[in-house]
């Protein structure tokens, strides 16, 4: 009689079974979990109804703060650490020019009188004033992230675990006050053009409105890793530094939050070029979009 061989786990019985199975559903949920990730990575930014959007720039690692100069110059930032961070001027050719090297983490950029200001992210790091050809130091702070200007001073805020702080900076006296301290993750700070204060805390995911008392104001709750904050005539825009489904959103001058983008990877600065017409600065996939409102909202 031919030998025949029996498969181990039918001669184990009923448990060998039940662990196969198991091991088979394991595989299952595992490759539906990775299908979903790899969704979410590939799935394209959508915009809202009214709004549209392109690629302005893209191959650019690590992309974040965007502004214009008084002379209309745009200036990129690239966050890489370790002292390989820079700023770059970008042409209206495409060409690039890096006006600053050796930075560690550039996260924040806005404009301050005849010049640009830029923060240091990883750790102990002056803030940088590029201003009539040279690089000036102003103060340090530690791991600071926004930098907002009214265009007479800087508002800075640190993104530390808890002991953050809200900053203000008057480049005539020198002096730096401490607006608010002990804030959870500080990310986005905004000024506007009415002299409003907004601040967000990415660990708390909330945007608050600053009041001088202390009583600040908790303007929008609920967010997801809500990064940048830039505030104009038509409102607060609020951008989610969140790696995946991250959005751009807009709290109107009427109090209603609109999502204008979905879909973002790591969405950073916003830079309004004209009403309706903005950049928006999307770190996730190394490039600067052109978001343009096709159509006016309805009265």
């Amino acid at each position: 009689m031919p030998f025949t061989s029996t498969p181990s786990f039918a001669r184990r019985g009923p448990t060998a079974r039940k662990l196969r199975l198991v091991a088979l559903a394991f595989a299952g949920t595992l490759a539906g979990a990775l299908g979903f990730f790899s969704w979410q990575h590939l799935f394209p930014v959508t915009a809202a109804e009214g709004w549209s959007y392109s690629v302005l720039v893209d191959a650019v690692p690590s992309v974040s703060a965007l502004v214009r100069d008084t002379q209309g110059v745009l200036y990129i930032t690239q966050e890489l650490k370790d002292e390989r961070g820079s700023v770059f001027t970008l042409a209206a050719d495409g060409s690039r020019k890096v006006v600053i090297d050796g930075l560690s983490k550039p996260d924040g950029l806005a404009a301050l009188l005849d010049g640009v200001v830029v923060s240091q992210e990883a750790g102990d790091h002056p803030l940088l004033w590029l201003h009539g050809g040279k690089l000036e130091a102003l103060f340090s702070g530690t791991n600071v992230e926004g930098v907002a200007s009214d265009g007479r001073v800087l508002f800075v805020i640190e993104d530390r675990a808890g002991d953050g702080r809200l900053l203000r900076f008057d480049p005539q006296t020198r002096e730096v006050s401490v607006l608010r301290d002990g804030l959870s993750a500080g990310e986005g700070v905004a000024v506007c053009p009415n002299g409003e204060l907004f601040y967000a805390e990415k660990g708390k995911g909330s945007v608050k409105r600053w009041r001088a008392g202390g009583l600040d104001e908790v303007l929008v709750g609920g967010l997801n890793a809500p990064g940048f904050l830039m505030c104009d005539d038509e409102g607060l825009w609020i951008t989610e530094d969140a790696t995946h489904q991250a959005r751009l959103l807009l709290l109107d001058s009427r109090g209603s939050l609109q999502v204008l983008l979905r879909h973002l990877r790591s969405a950073q600065t916003v830079l309004p070029l004209a009403p309706g017409h903005l950049l928006v600065a999307e770190q996730g996939r190394g490039r600067v979009l052109e978001v343009r409102r096709v159509r006016k909202p309805s009265s």
